[in-house]
């Protein structure tokens, strides 16, 4: 059925929870529906994102709604793709990671980031020229207190002194590391600690930012290290014909995107450049992949490939997409994809 699948490429999950037009219970039960079907098709982890005020996620409060899937699975890694850290207290995040970790038998991922809209920060009274500072603060902060003992620490935005670390998360030394990037340039962090990145855009600019990665990780280690994920995110609607994908993925990517146009336009905000304002533009810069098994097989490996990634991260409910066709195509990636590796 075409190119042979990479023997080191790893599927997972990941989701923002956005607005689907159902009731928003009725929705997180879904999603935990969808969790547990991925976690016995033997998806990796699955990954979810932190909104606030908008329908693009129903999943402020991310460890929250992965506790819950962490009690309704068994295998499958979970973690806050990723974790607004300027929202957060670092020690309160620490706390909330080892928790977490603990509850699901350290199956964490901790994905950790600043946000990509500063409106949402706003709310909170984090003004957007605080957030780089206080995210580069809080971030250091969070990885020594994943290293145990006490904690103290004197900046600009907390000042901690000798404060006792009484949990722990269940991994050792710590649960992986995970940022979001558009950027070469935070490659060069995401190497040096030993993070792994989730990067989205067409393959072509993915690949830039996946060079710098292993450039740097080599820099740092001596050796080209495979270990580290380097993921890709697609949205992925497979039908039982291109038609049918199509007639799915089409009209849930119109309600997707109004989610997310959703506290710009309440607030006059130009979106991004390159957002696609359609479903077609969607497809055409590599944000979206719809269609038979065979054609979205042979689309996703030929970017895959162009990125230099080694996990992909697919979006497989985003807007109005019914369960049923989410579990569909989570299914036929288990059988068509993570099956078939070599």
């Amino acid at each position: 059925m075409g190119n042979a699948i990479p023997s080191n490429l790893t599927f997972g999950i990941f989701d923002h929870l956005d607005d689907n037009g159902c009731d928003i219970a009725q929705q997180y039960s879904d999603r935990l529906r969808l969790a547990e079907a991925c976690d016995g098709l033997g998806f990796y982890a699955y990954h979810l994102a932190e909104h606030h005020c908008t329908p693009h996620g129903r999943g402020p409060s991310p460890n929250l709604f992965l506790s819950s899937v962490a009690q309704r699975t068994r295998w499958i890694r979970i973690g806050p793709l990723v974790m607004l850290l300027p929202l957060y207290h670092p020690l309160r995040a620490f706390e909330e990671i080892c928790m977490l970790d603990q509850l699901s038998g350290g199956r964490v991922e901790v994905g950790i980031g600043r946000g990509s809209l500063p409106i949402e920060l706003s709310y909170f009274g984090m003004c957007a020229d605080a957030a780089p500072g206080c995210y580069a603060e809080a971030s250091e902060i969070l990885l020594n207190a994943m290293r145990g003992g006490t904690l103290s620490h004197k900046g600009q935005h907390f000042e901690l002194s000798n404060i006792p670390l009484t949990l722990k998360p269940h991994q050792s030394p710590h649960p992986p590391m995970w940022i979001a990037t558009g950027r070469p340039e935070s490659a060069r962090w995401a190497a040096a600690n030993g993070a792994n990145i989730a990067c989205l855009g067409p393959s072509s600019s993915v690949r830039k930012i996946t060079d710098a990665f292993r450039a740097h990780r080599k820099e740092n280690t001596g050796e080209d290290d495979q270990s580290s994920f380097r993921g890709l995110l697609r949205m992925i609607v497979i039908g039982r014909s291109d038609r049918e994908a199509w007639v799915l993925a089409a009209p849930a990517y119109e309600h997707w995107l109004a989610s997310f146009e959703f506290l710009y336009e309440l607030n006059d905000l130009q979106t991004p450049p390159n957002l696609p304002l359609t479903f077609d533009e969607a497809v055409e810069n590599e944000l979206c992949i719809a269609g038979s098994a065979a054609s979205v097989r042979q689309t996703l490996l030929s970017q895959v490939e162009e990125a230099g990634a080694n996990y992909l991260l697919c979006q497989l409910a985003f807007g109005t997409l019914p369960l049923d066709a989410s579990l569909y195509t989570a299914a036929t990636i288990q059988s068509e994809f993570m099956a078939r590796l070599n």
